[in-house]
């Protein structure tokens, strides 16, 4: 067996990687537009705050309409005021408060919970989410990256194995179950190779199930990537089995299964929760429609990722 490494082409025939990479670019695509969203409205918040350079202590004069009208004592012995919108509840009538102010103009002005002030905080919090999510996803990937290419320096290790699906919640995973004594379940990322195989099939393992973590399969040719650890008790879930020979419609259903278009579609059932997740985040950010705008999205293309990640089987 050649040792060769393979090149780009070889390793983009793989469809764990072309899934992998597109699930990817969907993340980082959606948290630059998040970031950049939310850099812009930092930007702005912040141009706002930056001429406030002068400190004082005020009083507030009147509540309405979720402002404030404040004023306070001048250095020059004169009088300011403004009126502040907020985001929180304001103060009683009367409170003392502190002040912000432009000194070259003094009815510009902020107030602890000054909405300027939580339009800020909230561009860093979607800059900090977004970048947060971007990283995590790239360290994941390089961290599969590195642990899949080290398969190849691995023996491959003939072993009849069954094909197996397993159905949890709103992912169906392919398992290759062995036929040692005692069996070992191995999860693979899905490929239309195993719409043909037949169940048993004797293919070749790229590691020992019963030592190693993680293994890969090599299937008429064609690479299977583990999409998890191996382990030694039969996976929960709903089980699918298949049947020893596959009909002569598999060919045709494996074409189909192999798109990732279908592969979206089908891993499209995991979006059901990101609404929610979108209305949990605007909730603690205190934000609109925009906040769980973003939120939604970056929830929705991360679920994708996490699909990919899993090794959804999209049959």
């Amino acid at each position: 067996m050649s040792t060769a490494r393979p090149g780009v082409g070889q390793v983009w025939r793989v469809r764990a990687v072309r899934h992998d990479v597109l699930a990817t670019a969907l993340v980082l695509g959606v948290c630059l537009v998040v970031g950049l969203f939310s850099w812009l409205t930092f930007d702005e918040a912040r141009g706002g705050v930056r001429p406030l350079t002068a400190r004082a202590t005020g009083e507030v004069l009147r509540v309405a309409d979720g402002a404030v009208d404040v004023t306070w004592s001048l250095p020059d012995g004169g009088v300011g005021a403004a009126s502040v919108p907020l985001a929180v509840a304001p103060p009683p009538a009367g409170a003392r408060v502190e002040v912000a102010y432009a000194p070259d103009d003094p009815r510009l002005a902020i107030v602890p919970g000054a909405a300027v002030l939580a339009s800020m905080d909230r561009g860093a919090s979607g800059i900090a989410f977004s970048a947060l999510v971007a990283a995590g996803v790239v360290a994941v990937g390089a961290w599969r990256l590195v642990t899949r290419a080290r398969l190849r320096r691995r023996p491959a290790l003939p072993a009849v194995v069954r094909r197996v699906r397993l159905r949890r919640g709103l992912m169906a995973r392919s398992w290759l179950e062995t036929e040692s004594d005692p069996p070992r379940w191995i999860p693979v990322c899905f490929d239309p190779a195993l719409v043909t195989m037949p169940s048993p099939a004797e293919v070749l393992l790229l590691g020992d199930p019963a030592r190693d973590r993680l293994v890969g399969a090599r299937v008429d040719g064609v690479l299977l990537l583990p999409s998890g650890r191996v382990t030694s008790r039969e996976p929960r879930g709903g089980r699918t089995d298949f049947p020893t020979r596959p009909d002569d419609e598999a060919p045709a259903r494996a074409a189909v299964a192999g798109r990732l278009r279908r592969q979206l579609r089908v891993d499209a059932a995991l979006l059901v929760p990101a609404p929610l997740v979108g209305l949990f985040w605007a909730y603690l950010d205190g934000g609109g429609l925009g906040v769980w705008v973003a939120a939604t999205a970056v929830a929705a293309t991360v679920a994708l990722w996490w699909a990919s990640v899993r090794g959804s089987d999209p049959t």
